[in-house]
């Protein structure tokens, strides 16, 4: 689904204090096939993906698309992070979809958990999207049994407006808003 709302894409490569979130380029590709065939990254996402299927499907150009970030750490890709438009609309009626049109998700190689990348990487997306779409909300969910995620959605910010169970577990649901404090 193509996000109606104009905002400028791609954005000039976002610097932090560390770390690099740009589009992503074609060098991306074996990192983001790695993150996605990982055990312990989809531990909370459904389980890995085959790396064979995600070898033969796997665009030359993963995540090309408005609103997803490559995470760089001295030129290397640690991450992903995805601004993700949904329609407030959509038949599956859905009221958690109602909250915001856009839901922030992220994925990070196993080396690069219990460092702040995640944290750091995620206030800068979400602080460009404060500064492209002004006062737009954006959602996450994610498991209760995810702790590591769970806090950093506290860290940036996320209130939380309901628990809910699906796929097999209790899903946390939050929302950020750019004019509210962070929690």
């Amino acid at each position: 689904m193509t996000d109606p709302r104009p905002f400028p894409w791609p954005p000039a490569p976002i610097k932090t204090e560390r770390l690099v979130l740009r589009e992503s380029e074609a060098r991306h590709r074996a990192a983001v096939i790695e993150l996605n065939a990982s055990p312990e990254v989809g531990t909370y996402l459904g389980g890995p993906q085959s790396r064979d299927e995600l070898e033969r499907k796997m665009p030359e150009v993963p995540g090309r698309h408005p609103g997803w970030f490559a995470v760089e750490l001295a030129g290397a890709l640690i991450g992903t992070i995805q601004l993700k438009f949904h329609a407030p609309e959509a038949p599956d009626n859905n009221h958690r979809r109602k909250a915001a049109r856009t839901e922030l998700g992220y994925q990070f190689l196993p080396q690069a958990w219990g460092r702040g990348y995640a944290t750091e990487a995620c206030t800068a997306a979400l602080d460009w999207f404060a500064g492209a779409l002004p006062g737009e909300p954006v959602v996450l969910y994610t498991q209760t049994a995810n702790t590591r995620s769970m806090r950093l959605a506290a860290r940036l910010g996320f209130a939380e407006r309901e628990r809910f169970q699906a796929y097999g577990a209790e899903q946390w649901f939050g929302i950020w808003s750019p004019t509210a404090p962070p929690a």
